[in-house]
């Protein structure tokens, strides 16, 4: 299975810090916040591994090369311009393949284990679904959360029901963003919310520690609350949250 790491973003609530560093490159308990991700994939044997990037996004290739140190497979999708989430996994599509495909956010920083993304695409699947979405409680800067969870494990739009937080981290089919123009700003969220009322999203709610790294403050909080290197050691990637 393949994973797509989204880094083109250019960070605005972040600057100044993001003025001559891109933002997956920040760094918090040590080590930048791609970098947690990409040790997250390859203990969880998802070793090719597809980056967006677009603003100092030499940066980046020039920091990560081709992966070989932690053991991957890292290959660079470029863009011009930041496409936005759909548009920026749209463009990357030849390098994804066929099959079902996980996609992680690459300002966020996240406890869950990657070795779970094999079971939500399993589960699209036996359910015919397009999309698999995880969903976390809201935090204080978004208390309306984005989704509501069904019983039966479908995500839906909720305008009128109580509302989770997507992650912004998913497994999605190819197929979701076969009319998205190559090449063209598109967001995720309308695809999303298409495919909801088809009944194609479902979805799983994590329990554990999330952070949407969106502010210099949140950054310096993450950063206090990991580990420092050769601190204590992190859950098991390898084990599906």
């Amino acid at each position: 299975m393949r994973a797509m790491i989204l880094a083109a973003g250019r960070g605005e609530r972040m600057r100044p810090l993001t003025d001559t560093t891109p933002k997956p490159l920040l760094e918090a308990g040590g080590k930048p916040l791609i970098v947690w991700h990409i040790e997250r994939l390859a203990a969880a044997g998802l070793r090719d591994i597809v980056v967006n990037h677009a603003w100092l996004g030499a940066q980046i290739e020039a920091r990560l090369g081709d992966g070989g140190r932690w053991g991957v497979r890292l290959r660079y999708s470029p863009e011009a311009v930041a496409l936005e989430t759909a548009g920026g996994i749209a463009q990357a599509l030849p390098l994804l393949g066929e099959d079902p495909f996980l996609v992680i956010n690459g300002d966020i920083w996240c406890d869950w284990a990657p070795a779970g993304a094999a079971a939500a695409a399993r589960r699209l699947d036996a359910e015919s679904r397009q999309a698999w979405l995880l969903l976390v409680d809201n935090p204080p800067h978004h208390p309306d959360g984005d989704f509501e969870l069904g019983a039966d494990g479908s995500v839906r739009p909720g305008a009128d029901a109580p509302r989770l937080t997507f992650a912004g981290i998913g497994v999605y089919r190819p197929a979701l963003f076969e009319r998205v123009p190559r090449g063209a700003p598109a967001r995720l969220a309308p695809l999303l919310v298409d495919a909801m009322r088809r009944g194609a999203v479902a979805g799983q709610r994590h329990t554990g520690r999330w952070v949407d790294v969106g502010t210099p403050e949140r950054l310096a909080h993450l950063d206090e609350e990991l580990p420092p290197p050769g601190g204590p050691a992190e859950p098991d990637p390898r084990r599906p949250g």
